[in-house]
């Protein structure tokens, strides 16, 4: 399998994962303080959306990239 080919296939799939979950989130931990015996931790979400644009042009690059890569 050729480079254009496995790069064109990674675009497809990211595209589509983006057309179909819309973004991603993910926990930070940002403060620990501890005062004697007592500790206490901050934890916050973060939510990550990936445009719709995105997707589309990911899937469309990969297409494009499939049908005119093998060209020489």
């Amino acid at each position: 399998m050729n480079p254009n080919r496995l790069i064109a296939i990674i675009l497809i799939v990211a595209g589509v994962a983006a057309l179909a979950y819309g973004g991603f989130s993910y926990t930070k931990e940002s403060h620990d303080v501890k005062l004697g015996p007592i500790e206490f931790s901050l934890k916050e979400k973060k939510e990550v959306s990936i445009p719709t644009w995105a997707g589309i042009a990911a899937v469309a690059a990969g297409v494009a990239l499939l049908m005119f890569g093998r060209r020489k």
